[in-house]
């Protein structure tokens, strides 16, 4: 069976906004009757919810945007799952699984009768086909445009063996399948919960060609698949899109669990964090994430459902070493010293949210409480800049990248961010040229290119595992930070692989240490992000990891 690991610092709860807010969690079945229904009678099984952007791609394989996995969430499972409230790992379309002691064989036993929505058999083959879809991607297809999630965490592909961390999948019948490792990755299983590993269609991979990617890293092209045929087995199907309005999902008729209250979702596009407000006011959505600071209070105070997430993310401002300016130790010091966090925080950031001073937050495990840290100091700052070269005859200027019209949990307003980093950068002296582009030109601008400068950034756990932190930025080399650090590459390699939960917290406790004195960038504060709902939204299933499926909402009307 399946081992949970307990995380030094315990499970992640969810917690109200503000002690007027209403908090939508509890005992769901206590809401609903026998057959699945609400107990007040019929509902509008309508659910409209306010999305802060477009799906970079329906095909989770090849996502990294948490709007493309809101909407993958509902439409893919994968082997393994969340617990509820927390990021540990749970049974989903396997039932169980059974783990070597040294890490590198996992038996999983799947869930039977389960049908994807085009009524091909979920069974033990269609396990090792998606595991092999994977592993034998090619060019373009490897890029980190596209395979971001499966080359960060398992590293390599069938061209380059040696240096992959999968190596087979054997169905055993229908119902058991073995997945066999090359090299040992304790975080395997939790890496199983992400959208990006969920189990897909064979049959509609290969009739749409999900694999023929294409483009550049900054313009990429998508096949069919991926902008109109998903295919999972999900309590939702994908029914249309129409990008820059709205993407509509209806319930799955054969899904094999219980289908809830909602029988149609639309994500409806509203980049806007006062339009997506102004939205639900009008009574024209249901609910929306990312609530603006500003708004929760107001809208808690008018009756509206409240939820906050717990702080699992981190916001930084990322430094590309590509640059020569950032070569410098003594300029990355010195911006480090120029960002007050506290002034950021209480101006622009969520109500909960914590200062940041590492790439993880304290919940995940090895986290140091003894690293490095950089406080707000404005005159050491000038002082680095000036043993470093520059002055105000010589002032170091900065392109500094920040994206436009979209909203992230770690980032709700990143133009009100940029407009008080820029502000208190140059009060050290530090001139920044501002360039801005949208969501997705950006996200492959400063990931998958090296034409970038400073930038912001950030990140939401997946699941409660170190690697999923600080081991998916600095693991290896990469185009982001622009940096090669052999000593830092190697000690996460071997981190990653120790199966041992105590030896890894020492392990990860020295990389957070040698990451806060490198300084790859700023890790500036964990936001607390905030969803608003109408009131006939009595349940909205909340989680750390934003693993939220909308079968589990319960309504009132």
């Amino acid at each position: 069976m399946h081992r949970n690991r307990t995380r030094r610092r315990g499970l992640i709860g969810l917690v109200a906004v503000t002690a007027g807010a209403v908090l939508l969690s509890g005992c769901v079945a206590s809401e609903r009757d026998p057959d699945g229904g609400t107990a007040g009678g019929d509902v509008d099984g309508t659910f409209v919810f306010a999305a802060s952007s477009d799906p970079t791609t329906l095909d989770p394989a090849f996502a990294q945007d948490g709007e493309s996995f809101r909407v993958a969430r509902n439409i893919f499972e994968g082997l393994i799952g969340v617990e509820p409230g927390t990021a540990d790992p749970a049974p989903l379309l396997a039932e169980s699984w059974d783990s070597s002691a040294d890490g590198m064989t996992h038996t999983f036993t799947l869930k039977q009768d389960v049908t994807f929505h085009d009524g091909t058999d979920f069974n033990a083959e269609a396990v090792c086909y998606n595991f092999e879809r994977w592993y034998n991607w090619e060019g373009m297809a490897q890029s980190p445009t596209f395979a971001y999630y499966y080359g960060k965490l398992y590293q390599a592909y069938s061209d380059d063996p040696d240096n992959a961390v999968y190596k087979s999948c054997t169905p055993a019948g229908d119902h058991e399948v073995t997945v066999e490792l090359n090299k040992p990755f304790a975080g395997f299983i939790a890496s199983l919960s992400l959208p990006a590993f969920s189990m897909q269609s064979p049959t509609a991979l290969q009739e749409y060609e999900a694999d023929a990617v294409g483009g550049a890293a900054d313009n990429p092209s998508w096949p069919a698949y991926s902008t109109g045929h998903p295919t999972g087995t999900g309590p939702f199907v994908f029914d249309s899109w129409a990008p820059g309005e709205q993407l509509t999902l209806k319930a799955y008729d054969g899904y094999w669990g219980e289908q809830g209250d909602v029988t149609e979702i639309i994500f409806r596009v509203i980049d806007d964090p006062t339009a997506r407000r102004q939205a639900l006011e009008a009574g024209s959505i249901d609910g929306y994430d990312l609530v603006g600071p500003a708004d929760t209070q107001a809208l808690a105070d008018a009756g509206y459902n409240m939820v906050s997430r717990p702080p699992f993310t981190i916001l930084y401002l990322a430094f590309n070493q590509d640059v020569e300016a950032l070569q410098d130790i003594k300029v990355r010091q010195a911006i480090s010293h120029a960002i007050d966090k506290d002034a950021l925080i209480n101006q622009v950031l969520p109500e909960g949210t914590q200062k940041a001073s590492q790439f993880m937050p304290p919940v995940v495990n090895g986290y140091n409480d003894d690293v490095t840290v950089f406080e707000y100091d404005l005159e050491k700052a000038k002082s680095l800049l000036a043993e470093a070269g520059y002055d105000e005859s010589n002032p170091l200027t900065l392109d500094f990248n920040y994206p436009v019209n979209v909203s992230r949990p770690y980032m709700p307003t990143p133009e009100q961010i940029f407009t008080v980093l820029a502000s208190q950068l140059s009060e050290a002296g530090i001139e920044v040229n501002p360039i801005t582009n949208e969501w997705g030109d950006y996200l492959n601008i400063t990931t998958s290119t090296t034409d970038h400068g400073i930038h912001l950034l950030g990140w939401t756990g997946d699941y409660n595992d170190s690697d999923n932190f600080v081991g998916v930025f600095f693991g290896q080399q990469s185009l982001e930070w622009g940096f090669d650090n052999s000593e830092l590459f190697s000690k996460l390699q071997h981190a990653r692989g120790v199966p041992s939960l105590d030896e890894q917290t020492a392990l990860y406790e020295e990389i957070n240490a040698l990451v806060a004195d490198f300084i790859p960038g700023v890790p500036i504060a964990h936001p607390a992000p905030t969803l608003a709902f109408a009131e006939r939204v009595t349940h909205y299933p909340a989680s750390p990891v934003n693993d939220e499926v909308y079968n589990e909402i319960v309504l009132s009307e």
